[in-house]
């Protein structure tokens, strides 16, 4: 058994395209059926605002899979903690045998949600971005904003947070290694008229994006709606979307955006809904005129985990980091 700590983890793993190509080959994996992927399991701490995910799959082709504890306790930043936190543990794929545990403390979900926020911009953003907009300022805004800037080159950051405090601080912190003008917005709506990419990264529980509000050539990534009860969108986006993407279609359809459309009768479990691991392995095309508005749809799968824990697992034994336990 090996036994991994974040700050070795983050020596060697990065959101970089190295990680990005990993995340979208984990989504090729799932639409060419070499995953077996159960649902996600998930404790709601409503006393302490907070949940725990369990997520896992086996990824054909690997000798390890993983299984994913993560927690989001969302008024940890009031006590000086991260909101996120967590540990993967990896599985001998052919005995069962536990191989490594991955303390992480959220890290490896940060990196690998951001990836696969950079993938959906590869395949649905605009060509030519000039301002992205950002909504929230936790740790995962920031991650998406480094994932993006691999993808797509932009001039300037637009970013809208509740509180002033956190959203100072976190253009703060964004401006020492983002290349690019980071301004604060006076609302969601000026966020979304002023900017070609905008993601949604809250715990929001009612729709910060209106139908109203969007323009054409827009693309959304919304990858803060992983529960019933957190909704990002209003649900007629989705209507008005030329190309409608998400990472998975069955556990979208009960945790994502796509179960408030479902819900609010605006879209259909048969309509033309497009899954990530579709473009990624060339099935289906996704922005194909400057024109569009694209969304996708982002819940966090089992296999993107898998996918990063072995890239982890290989870079750190071949640097002989860690403990290791008789």
């Amino acid at each position: 058994m090996n036994i991994f700590k974040q700050s070795d983890i983050q020596k060697v793993v990065k959101v970089n395209r190295e990680t990005i190509s990993g995340i979208e080959d984990a989504f090729t994996s799932l639409a060419n059926g070499n995953a077996v992927m159960p649902p996600v399991m998930r404790i709601d701490i409503e006393e302490y605002n907070g949940e725990v995910d369990i997520k896992t799959a086996y990824l054909k082709g690997y000798d390890l899979f993983c299984i994913k504890i993560s927690s989001g306790f969302f008024d940890n930043p009031k006590l000086g903690l991260p909101s996120g936190n967590g540990m993967m543990l990896l599985i001998c794929a052919k005995t069962g045998v536990p191989a490594a545990i991955l303390m992480d403390h959220g890290y490896l979900t940060d990196v690998r949600t951001a990836a696969a926020g950079a993938v959906s911009a590869k395949y649905l953003a605009p060509t030519d971005v000039h301002t992205v907009g950002i909504i929230g300022s936790g740790n995962q805004a920031g991650y998406q904003l480094y994932a993006l800037q691999q993808v797509r080159d932009f001039k300037k950051v637009l970013v809208y947070g509740r509180t002033n405090e956190r959203v100072e601080k976190w253009v703060r912190n964004m401006k020492k290694t983002v290349h690019a003008d980071i301004d604060i917005a006076e609302s969601p709506k000026d966020v979304v008229h002023r900017s070609q990419v905008v993601v949604t990264a809250t715990p929001s529980k009612e729709p910060l994006l209106q139908q109203e509000w969007l323009h054409p050539g827009l693309h959304i990534t919304a990858m803060g709606s992983d529960a019933e009860h957190k909704q990002e969108l209003d649900p007629g986006i989705l209507t008005h979307a030329d190309v409608l993407v998400c990472d998975h279609k069955e556990q979208c359809f009960r945790l994502g955006e796509l179960h408030h459309g479902l819900e609010a009768g605006v879209i259909t479990q048969e309509d033309d809904m497009i899954e990530l691991g579709d473009l990624t392995s060339g099935v289906r095309k996704g922005r194909t005129e400057d024109g569009q508005i694209t969304v996708c749809d982002l819940t966090g799968t089992g296999a993107q985990d898998t996918a990063i824990a072995n890239f982890a697992y290989h870079e750190l034994r071949s640097r002989n980091m860690g403990m290791k336990l008789d």
